[in-house]
This record gives C-alpha cells, sequence and structure tokens, in this order.
C-alpha cells in the first residue's frame, strides 16, 4: 500500500534581486524543488498567541517559575490549548541533559539542581486551572542516578492526591533504559505513560542524541505495559513519530509494526518543524491529505487511538479527549 505521493514540481519564482528589473526570473527544477522543500505551506501558518485564557496560564506559570514544553520546544498549538485553558507542564526543570538535534529545549551536562516544590507547584497549578486532563513531560537528566523518575512520579502523586479522578499523561525519558526508573513511574499510578521514539530507525542517530535508542525506547514502553499488567495498574503506553526528516514510506511501516509488537496503544503523528538554522532541516513537508494516508496505514496495524496531521504533536487534544472517554468509561465499569 502506498502511503505517500510525491508531491508535484510546481513553478516558482525568485526575484532578482541584482537588478532593477520588476519582472520574476524562474528558478531551475532543482532550486524550485528545494526552496519548496523549506517554505512551510499554507496549512502550516498560525496565529500568534493572545487572548485572557493566555495571559492568565502565562501569569500562573511565571508566578510559579514553572515551564511548559508549549514554550520551551515552541509548540505550534500553543494558542489553541492555552485558549481553552490546556498546558503541558514540563518537570524537572526547563534544562535538558541531551542535544537531540530536533528539540528547541536549552541543554546542558549539568542542569541546575531539581526544585523540591515543584511537584507541590504543579499540582496546585492544575488545580487552579480545573483541569481533568494533566499532561506533564519532563527533560532527560542523566546527571541523575534515576534520570528523575521519582521526581516525576513524586508531581503524579502530588496531582492524583488533590484530585484523585484527574487522569495523568506523563511523557517521560527513557531512562537509559534503566528498568526500575520504568516501574518507579508506573507505580505513581499514571493513566498514560508516553515516551516518542520521534523518527525511524534508520534515522535515529542523526535525529537523537547518541544516548538515546530505537530499541531501547522501544523495550522501555514494553516493560512500562508489562509492569502495569503484572501490578494490576491499568496503563496506557503512547508514542509519537515526527515526519519529515528524510524517512521512507517502508520505513515508518516498520515502525508502525515494531510500536504494536511492543504492545503501544496509542500513536501520533505530526510535521517536523525546525525550531532554527542550528537545528535539523525539514527534508519534506506532508500534506493534509497525505498526513491522512499515513494515519490510516497505522490505524491497520490495530493502536487504539492514532492522531495524524502536520499540527498534531505529542499533546495533542483531540487525543486526550479519546483518552479520557475510554478511562473514564473503564472506571465506571469498574465501579459497578
Amino acid at each position: 500500500m502506498t502511503i505517500f505521493k510525491e508531491l508535484p514540481v510546481l513553478e516558482a519564482y525568485e526575484n532578482d534581486r541584482h537588478s532593477h528589473r520588476e519582472q520574476a526570473r524562474p528558478l531551475s527544477p532543482s532550486k524550485a524543488a528545494q526552496i519548496l522543500a523549506t517554505r512551510k505551506p499554507e496549512w502550516l501558518k498560525i496565529r500568534p498567541p493572545g487572548g485572557d485564557a493566555y495571559l492568565k496560564i502565562k501569569g500562573l506559570l511565571r508566578k510559579n517559575n514553572l515551564h511548559t514544553v508549549c514554550e520551551e520546544a515552541h509548540c505550534p498549538n500553543v494558542a489553541e490549548c492555552w485558549a481553552t485553558g490546556t498546558a503541558t507542564f514540563m518537570v524537572g526543570g526547563d534544562t535538558c541533559t541531551r542535544a537531540c538535534r530536533f528539540c528547541a529545549v536549552k541543554t546542558a551536562r549539568l542542569p541546575p539542581a531539581l526544585d523540591p516544590e515543584e511537584p507541590f507547584k504543579i499540582a496546585e497549578s492544575i488545580a487552579a486551572l480545573g483541569l481533568h486532563y494533566v499532561v506533564l513531560t519532563s527533560v532527560d537528566r542523566d546527571d541523575m542516578k534515576d534520570g528523575g523518575a521519582e521526581h516525576i512520579a513524586a508531581t503524579i502523586r502530588e496531582i492524583k492526591r488533590l484530585d484523585p479522578k484527574i487522569i495523568v499523561e506523563a511523557l517521560v525519558p527513557d531512562f537509559r533504559g534503566d528498568p526500575q526508573a520504568v516501574e518507579i513511574i508506573v507505580d505513581s499510578k499514571l493513566d498514560v505513560y508516553a515516551h516518542n521514539i520521534e523518527t525511524v530507525s534508520r534515522l535515529q542517530y542523526r535525529v537523537r542524541d547518541p544516548r538515546a535508542g530505537y530499541l531501547q525506547s522501544l523495550a522501555t514502553l514494553r516493560l512500562a505495559k508489562n509492569l502495569g499488567v503484572t501490578k494490576g495498574i491499568p496503563v496506557f503506553t503512547k508514542s509519537a513519530i515526527m515526519l519529515g526528516l528524510g524517512e521512507e514510506a517502508s520505513e515508518l511501516e516498520e515502525a508502525f509494526g515494531d510500536l504494536r509488537g511492543h504492545d503501544v496503544d496509542i500513536l501520533t503523528l505530526g510535521q517536523y518543524l525546525r525550531p532554527s538554522l542550528q537545528h535539523l532541516p525539514v527534508e519534506r513537508y506532508y500534506s493534509p491529505a497525505e498526513f491522512d494516508s499515513i494515519g490510516e496505514s497505522a490505524k491497520s496495524k490495530g493502536f487504539l487511538y492514532v492522531a495524524s496531521g502536520p499540527m498534531v504533536r505529542s499533546s495533542y487534544r483531540a487525543g486526550e479527549f479519546f483518552i479520557q472517554g475510554v478511562i473514564e468509561k473503564r472506571r465506571s465499569q469498574n465501579a459497578i
């Protein structure tokens, strides 16, 4: 099944800046293709953030010295999500020990020490926003023995303490494959254990920090699922892939199969956007129709839910609504 279709070779023009002629000159096919590959298409244009809800969340974050992946990773959906009172909180500070070539988050070999009050500040902020579905993410903390697992777990426990009905999704690191760290997260009784493989197997070393790894990431996802089953803790597992980094159709198909083979329930697929000139370039922009086709291919592998679209990110509200419905239905059935 073909899930890609070649983008048409469009006629493009470039103004001749070296003369006063107003007439534009046609580009060579290779130059036109190069410009088209890096120019954002219309469907990726976003409105600037603003509004009362946005300002409320921003003020709350600054007051409590908290961070969100929405800001740190330059998420294109920040205006939409914050306008509806939703934010993805970063746990463990705003500085990562890894330097993945797609990510805009700050990096350092020795980030600042953890704030012991952060779990309480995050939980209180979430309570103030009145959220029913909470998404947490975290930086890699390779400077710590447990990779920051206990700090993340403490945040989840504090959120659940304030409101046991809250659904918590946590996008966590690979913890260098440490099974004890994965178990600490599962024992916190989170609802969705998320960890992103980010790209296909062949591109891992080019895209991610060398300390990350395709098989290592897959192994932590399977372990989280297995631990949940063994401990009687119902945990959904979730991962994400960025498109536009040079992947091939067959490689995506392989990745979908690998994720399902490691019992991953939920998958998100979105367009990679280059945060700055220091990051990896975009090799290709996919149209909404192509994302629909790729998403259908992923669904055929048996995922519980697939969100696929140019602006889809790991924290995707439509997916959260679906997961919330499934979890609330399961909770009501268990209560009978």
